[in-house]
C-alpha cells in the first residue's frame, strides 16, 4: 500500500521540495481546515477530507505514485503581485486575524489570510519543483479555492488565486507558454482577468451559462497581444459527460495542441457534477477522469508530461470524492493511458456560437 504524506501544517518560509524521485507534488495540509465558517457554508474543511479520501482509494488499490509533500509557506509580496494588484493584497493583510463576510458569499475566518496565502506559496513552489524536473505531476488540494479572485477582488468563495500566481511564476521563470484549463462550473474570471492581455497564458473554461459570475460568454477571446489566448466555451445546464467530450474534441484540443504548451494546469473544480446542489449540470465523475486523461497526454505530446490539478469548487462531498479520483487516477497513469470510463461524443448547439469565436484565431476549430 503507499502511503500519503502526514498533513502537517508550517506557515513559516521553506524551501520547495528536493527528493528528486518523487513520482508527484502534493500540496496537502490540515492548516486548510482552519479556514472554516461559522454556521453552514458550502466551502467547508470537509471538502478536503473528501479529496483525500479519493487519494486513500487509489493508494489502497495500488495506484497512486509516491507522493512527495510540498510544505505551505506564505507567499511573498512579489510573488502575488504578478497577478494581484499591491493595494487588494495590502486590504486583505489588514483583515488578518477577522472574521466576517467580505461580500454574501465570501468568508473570512481569523486564519483565512495566512492559510490562502501560505496555500498560494505553496503553489509556487509547487510549480518550481515541477520545472526543476523533482515530478512531472502535481496535485493541489488546497482551501479556499482561487479562480473567481481577480487582481483587485476577492469574491466567490476566493481570497487568492493560486492557479494564477502558479501561472505568473512559471512565466516568470521562462515558460514561453502556460495552458490553464478551468473545468470548474462556474467560470473562472479571476484568472481570466489576470491573462486576458497575456498570450503567454493560454486560459481554457468550460462552464455553466448563463450561470454566476456572469462573465465566460464566447465573445470574451482576450485583449491586444492576448486577443484568441482566452477561449470560453460555456454550455447550456444540463450538459451530459458527452458534450463535454465533443466540446473538448472540436474545440479544446485543436486549440490546445496548436498552442504547443510547455505546463499544463487546471483548475480542477467538480460542481459541474450531476450531484452538485449548486449548479445544473449533468456530469458523472468519468467525465472528469476523461478529461483528465486528454490532458495528460496534451501534457506529455508538449511540456515533457508536466502537469498539476488545483482543486477549486465541488459542494456534494460524495461527488467531489468521485471526481477528484477518477481525474487523480487518469492524471497519473502512464502517458497514454486510456480512460475506462464510458464517455459517449455528443454534438450541441451551442458548439456553433464557440465555434464563430473560437475558430477566428485558431485553425482546426470547426
Amino acid at each position: 500500500m503507499t502511503e500519503l504524506p502526514p498533513p502537517n501544517s508550517p506557515l513559516a518560509p521553506t524551501s520547495a521540495p528536493t527528493r528528486a524521485d518523487a513520482a508527484a507534488l502534493l500540496i496537502d495540509d490540515r492548516a486548510f481546515d482552519k479556514h472554516a465558517p461559522k454556521g453552514h457554508h458550502p466551502e467547508r474543511p470537509a471538502r478536503l477530507e473528501a479529496a483525500r479520501a479519493a487519494l486513500q482509494e487509489l493508494a489502497e488499490g495500488g495506484e497512486a505514485p509516491r507522493f512527495e509533500a510540498v510544505p505551505l509557506r506564505e507567499a511573498t509580496a512579489d510573488e502575488l503581485a504578478r497577478v494581484h494588484h499591491a493595494s487588494f493584497v495590502e486590504q486583505l493583510e489588514a483583515l488578518r486575524g477577522r472574521a466576517g463576510y467580505l461580500d454574501p458569499d465570501t468568508y473570512l475566518a481569523e486564519e483565512s489570510v495566512a492559510v490562502a496565502r501560505a496555500g498560494a506559496g505553496a503553489a509556487v513552489d509547487l510549480i518550481e519543483g515541477l520545472l526543476q524536473g523533482r515530478a512531472k505531476k502535481g496535485l493541489a488540494l488546497v482551501r479556499p479555492p482561487g479562480h473567481h479572485a481577480t487582481p483587485d477582488r476577492a469574491m466567490g468563495f476566493c481570497l487568492l488565486n493560486g492557479v494564477a500566481v502558479a501561472a505568473a511564476h512559471a512565466r516568470a521563470r521562462g515558460v514561453e507558454r502556460v495552458l490553464v484549463l478551468d473545468w470548474d462550473v462556474h467560470h473562472g474570471n479571476g484568472t481570466q482577468d489576470a491573462f486576458y492581455g497575456d498570450p503567454g497564458v493560454l486560459f481554457v473554461s468550460l462552464h455553466q451559462w448563463p450561470f454566476y459570475p456572469g462573465s465566460g460568454n464566447a465573445n470574451e477571446t482576450g485583449a491586444g497581444d492576448g486577443v484568441g489566448y482566452t477561449v470560453n466555451l460555456p454550455l447550456s445546464a444540463h450538459a451530459t459527460d458527452g458534450l463535454y467530450r465533443g466540446a473538448f474534441e472540436r474545440v479544446v484540443l485543436p486549440v490546445v495542441d496548436a498552442y504547443k504548451p510547455e505546463l499544463v494546469l487546471v483548475s480542477a473544480g467538480f460542481d459541474a457534477s450531476e450531484r452538485d446542489p449548486l449548479a445544473q449540470m449533468d456530469l458523472t465523475e468519468a467525465a472528469f477522469g476523461w478529461m483528465a486523461a486528454a490532458l495528460r497526454d496534451v501534457a506529455e505530446r508538449h511540456a515533457g508530461g508536466r502537469m498539476a490539478l488545483f482543486l477549486e469548487g465541488g459542494y456534494d462531498l460524495g461527488a467531489l470524492e468521485d471526481g477528484f479520483r477518477e481525474a487523480a487516477r487518469a492524471m497519473l497513469a502512464p502517458p497514454g493511458t486510456p480512460y475506462d470510463g464510458v464517455v459517449p461524443v455528443v454534438d450541441h448547439g451551442d458548439f456553433r456560437r464557440i465555434v464563430k469565436h473560437t475558430g477566428k484565431s485558431w485553425k482546426g476549430v470547426t
